[in-house]
């Protein structure tokens, strides 16, 4: 079996797909462990680091008022953020990470809380992940969820073999707290 990430590039590639990717707490991960794989480059638009808060909103698009609001480890933050890096580079789907690596909680979200979310056409979904461990583990693992939610998203594109879908090996120490809603329409 090949990682997730060499996964998604075939995918892309024969769906003729392109991602753009809109992180935080994973400072680039997710777009430099796609861009490892050979022929990345056909399928990978660009990356984000939003970093801090104020950033999610004047680069992504995330509604201020929402930030200031519950933060920006939210599920809905993760949706905006994912719709906005679609948007800003003209990708056909935009995943996001946003949440808390540690060692510190950050306000009222634990350590180990991070929200990941997909937009594409046929719409927006996030996921609420439980991680433990140190720093390093809950980015990498939240990178590889990430991988594995557009992978999942891929799996509605009707040219796509539904047999290969291999998104049921969850990280160890993970939880997924299930679908923010359900899928809606992407901006």
């Amino acid at each position: 079996m090949f990682p997730a990430e060499a996964q998604l590039v075939a995918r892309l590639t024969g769906l003729g797909r392109t991602v753009a990717t809109a992180e935080s707490l994973t400072a680039g991960l997710v777009a430099a462990t796609i861009a490892d794989v050979p022929g990345a480059s056909a399928v990978l638009r660009g990356g984000a680091v939003t970093y801090a808060t104020d950033t999610k909103a004047s680069v992504l698009g995330v509604d201020p008022d929402l930030l200031a609001a519950g933060g920006p480890v939210q599920a809905e933050v993760a949706e905006q953020m994912a719709a906005g890096a679609r948007r800003v580079f003209g990708a056909d789907y935009g995943v996001a990470t946003t949440g808390v690596a540690g060692p510190d909680p950050q306000g009222d979200a634990p350590v180990g809380l991070v929200f990941v979310a997909v937009a594409g056409p046929a719409g927006v979904r996030s996921v609420r992940l439980e991680l433990s461990g140190d720093r390093d583990r809950i980015r990498r693992r939240s990178a590889v969820e990430a991988i594995r939610l557009v992978l999942v998203s891929l799996s509605t594109e009707p040219t796509v073999d539904h047999a290969e879908d291999h998104t049921e090996d969850h990280a160890e120490g993970s939880r997924e707290g299930g679908q923010h809603g359900t899928p809606r329409a992407a901006e």
